[in-house]
């Protein structure tokens, strides 16, 4: 793979992107990197993907590539379907220098944590999660509740998990109907994922998310990084706003292969990869 430009030849190139408009992205944000937002997935591109969520950090190094950033560009957004809470205390955002104009889109926009101030905004729980999430165990059993089963209550959602399972891609086959029927009962969907199945309230997802932002701060470019389907919106997001937003779309991996095909940059070494993507660009705009 070729290398864009680098005024600095003695740093390591950023590696180019392999469609015109990712190069055209890539291109905007390092000509004006005052006007760009770098906005970023966090499991799976930040944070490995490992067996128990509550077991995932953000990888070594990715913390200080983003502090080293920052000051460059317009603004840093983890874009994320965690709550905003766990993702700052799994990333280790709070009170970073350098960090101040971060900010954490969480449960796929509906909270926002500012590391500017340190402040959560947080609607109340949707309507008919509480019944759902009543709901869940028996659907669970009536299914044959595999054993490594795991339920995480996020609050304004709540995923079940089957990586830890016998069998993960069978037991999530097993459940993709059933759980679509309960969330459908209650005015809910269902947010697939990388072994996992979120019931959530529907009207929001991480592309209006993202536009929102985007248009909140006045962003002339966008760079987005992700790693799995819910990424998908964000991906449609940056496309829907080229040519007079350009941006480049980062793939984390290579296991979701409709988000691979549809990147500007596939980062088959995954967040590995990504961090060093963000280091080398912090080295390039300094």
């Amino acid at each position: 793979m070729t290398a864009a430009p680098d005024p600095h030849p003695s740093r390591s190139p950023l590696p180019e992107p392999v469609t015109e408009a990712g190069r055209a992205g890539l291109r905007a944000v390092l000509d004006q990197p005052s006007a760009a937002v770098v906005a970023l997935d966090f499991d799976g591109t930040l944070a490995d993907i490992v067996p128990d969520p509550d077991s995932a950090r953000a990888r070594p190094g990715a913390v200080d590539a983003l502090a080293r950033l920052a000051p460059h560009v317009r603004s840093i957004a983890v874009v994320t379907g965690r709550p905003a809470e766990t993702a700052v205390r799994y990333g280790g955002f709070a009170h970073v220098p350098g960090l101040e104009h971060l900010v954490v889109l969480g449960l796929y926009g509906a909270e926002r944590w500012d590391a500017a101030s340190g402040e959560l905004t947080a609607p109340p729980p949707p309507p008919g999660l509480t019944a759902a999430r009543a709901e869940l165990p028996a659907v669970l059993a009536e299914h044959g509740n595999p054993p490594g089963l795991w339920t995480e209550d996020k609050g304004q959602a709540v995923a079940v998990h089957t990586r830890r399972a016998e069998d993960p891609q069978g037991a999530y086959d097993a459940l993709l109907a059933p759980l679509t029927a309960l969330a459908a009962r209650h005015g809910l969907i269902v947010e697939p994922g990388r072994m996992v199945l979120e019931l959530r309230p529907p009207g929001m997802d991480k592309g209006k998310a993202l536009t929102t932002y985007l248009d909140e701060v006045g962003a002339a470019s966008v760079l987005y990084a992700g790693d799995d389907l819910g990424d998908l919106a964000a991906y449609a997001a940056v496309e829907a706003g080229r040519p007079a937003r350009p941006g480049l779309l980062l793939a984390s991996g290579t296991e979701v292969p409709e988000l691979t095909v549809r990147a500007d940059l596939p980062l088959a070494g995954g967040p590995e990869e990504v961090v060093a993507f963000l280091s080398t660009l912090a080295d390039t705009l300094s």
